[in-house]
C-alpha cells in the first residue's frame, strides 16, 4: 500500500504543485505563442524554472532535487502538461529517463559527479538510445562499445536524440564487443558532450513541439574511461533502459492527461462564446456530445495515470501497468485534440489558436518512450505470459 512519501510529505507537495500550477498559467500559457514562432524556450522562462528546482523534481533530495516520487510527479506532470510540452521537454530527461538511469543504476562517485549538476540545471543530460534501426525495442542496437585497455572505445549513431543541441551529457547505450556468453550484452555509458569524436548533428524540424531541440547524435572512436559505464558492470545496460522506459511512460501518460485537460478548457470556453446563427454552439448538442467525450477521456485516463504511478511505486507491477497507461492516455489525448479542432471548426485550423498546436504536439506522444504498438506488444504478452506461468 503507498503510504506517502517521506521525502516531501503531502504539505510541502501541495505548496509545490501550486506554484508549479501558477507558473505554468500565468507565465508560460501567455507566451506559447512567442515559444512556438521562436522556437526556443525564452532563457527566462528557463532561469525561473531552475530557480524552482524544475531540473531536478525527481531526484532525490541527497543530490540537489526534490526528491518527488513517481505518484506526485504524476501530479506535476498533468499541470505541465496544460502549457507546451517543449517546456517540459527542457528539463524532462534530467528527471526522467537520463536522470533516472543514474539515480538508479549509477556508483556513488557517478551520482556524485553528476547528479547535482542535473538537479541545479547546470547540466543538461540526454537519453541517448534510439537509432535508426533500434527505436522502441533496445535489443536492436548497433552502436557499439569496445574493450581498450581498461576503458572502451564507442562508435554508432543515435537519432532524434531530446536535448542533443544542449546537451552537456550524453546517456549513451551500446553494444559490448566482444559480448558476452550471458546477457543482452548492452551496457550504458556516460559521455560528455565535449568528448572527441561525438558529433551532435543540427536540430531536426519537426511536426510540432516547437521549442523542444532534437538532433543526430554520432559517436566516432570515442574514448572514455572505466568509470564512464553506468553501475561499473556491462550487465546494468538492458535493465537500465526497460526500467527507465517504464517509469518514463507514465511521466507521459500523466503529461498526456494535462495536455486534455487543456484541449478540453478551450473546447468548453470556445463552446460558451461563439455563435452560430445567433445561437451560442454549446447549446447545440452534438457540440456537448464532443464535450462530453472529451471529459470521460480525461476523467479515465487522469484515474489511469494515477494508478499506474501507485502501482510503480510500490513495486506490484512496473510493467503492464506502465504501458496500459502510456497506451491509453497517448491515444485518447489525439482524440481529444481532434475533438477540439472540430468544436472550434476552421478557427481550429488556424496557427496561433491553442488547438492548432496541441494537434500537432500530442502526435509525438503516442512515439516515444515506445509506440502504441509496442505498449499492445507488452501488455498482451505480459499478460498471456503470466497466465502460463500461473498454469506451469
Amino acid at each position: 500500500m503507498y503510504t506517502g512519501n517521506p521525502d516531501v510529505p503531502d504539505d510541502v507537495f501541495a505548496d509545490v504543485l501550486a506554484q508549479v500550477k501558477d507558473f505554468v498559467r500565468t507565465r508560460v500559457v501567455p507566451r506559447e505563442t512567442e515559444i512556438m514562432t521562436e522556437d526556443e524556450i525564452p532563457k527566462d522562462l528557463r532561469t525561473a524554472a531552475a530557480d524552482m528546482g524544475l531540473f531536478g523534481y525527481a531526484i532525490p533530495q541527497e543530490w540537489g532535487g526534490l526528491g518527488l516520487d513517481l505518484v506526485q510527479d504524476v501530479e506535476l506532470a498533468m499541470e505541465l502538461g496544460y502549457t507546451s510540452l517543449s517546456l517540459r521537454s527542457m528539463f524532462g530527461t534530467n528527471n526522467g529517463i537520463a536522470g533516472q538511469v543514474l539515480v538508479g543504476f549509477g556508483t556513488e562517485e557517478q551520482k556524485a559527479a553528476w547528479l547535482p549538476r542535473l538537479a541545479s540545471g547546470e547540466v543538461v543530460a540526454s537519453f541517448a538510445l534510439t537509432e535508426p534501426g533500434a527505436g522502441s525495442n533496445p535489443a536492436g542496437l548497433r552502436t557499439t562499445a569496445s574493450t581498450d585497455g581498461d576503458g572502451w572505445v564507442l562508435d554508432g549513431g543515435k537519432r532524434f536524440i531530446t536535448n542533443a543541441t544542449d546537451a552537456g551529457l550524453f546517456v549513451v547505450f551500446a553494444r559490448v564487443q566482444p559480448e558476452p556468453a550471458a546477457g543482452q550484452g548492452i551496457a550504458v555509458f556516460l559521455v560528455p558532450a565535449s568528448a572527441p569524436g561525438v558529433d551532435v548533428g543540427i536540430k531536426d524540424a519537426k511536426m510540432g513541439q516547437e521549442g523542444s531541440r532534437t538532433a543526430d547524435v554520432t559517436f566516432s572512436g570515442v574514448r572514455v574511461g572505466p568509470e564512464a559505464m553506468v553501475g561499473g558492470t556491462a550487465d546494468v545496460g538492458y535493465r537500465a533502459a526497460l526500467t527507465s522506459l517504464a517509469r518514463g511512460r507514465i511521466h507521459i501518460a500523466a503529461l498526456a492527461v494535462g495536455t486534455a485537460q487543456r484541449a478540453l478548457d478551450e473546447s468548453v470556453s470556445y463552446a460558451a462564446s461563439a455563435t452560430q446563427g445567433g445561437t451560442v454552439i454549446g447549446e447545440f448538442q452534438l457540440v456537448q456530445a464532443m464535450i462530453a467525450d472529451q471529459q470521460t477521456g480525461v476523467m479515465a485516463g487522469r484515474a489511469l495515470a494515477r494508478e499506474a504511478a501507485r502501482l510503480y511505486v510500490t513495486g506490484e507491477d512496473r510493467r503492464i501497468a506502465p504501458s496500459a497507461a502510456k497506451l491509453y492516455c497517448t491515444e485518447m489525448v489525439g482524440r481529444v485534440a481532434d475533438l477540439a479542432v472540430q468544436v472550434h471548426g476552421g478557427t481550429g485550423y488556424m496557427r496561433e489558436v491553442p488547438v492548432e498546436r496541441i494537434y500537432r504536439d500530442v502526435r509525438l506522444l503516442r512515439l516515444y518512450e515506445g509506440t502504441s504498438e509496442i505498449q499492445r506488444l507488452i501488455i498482451g504478452g505480459g499478460l498471456v505470459g503470466r497466465a502460463r506461468r500461473a498454469g506451469a
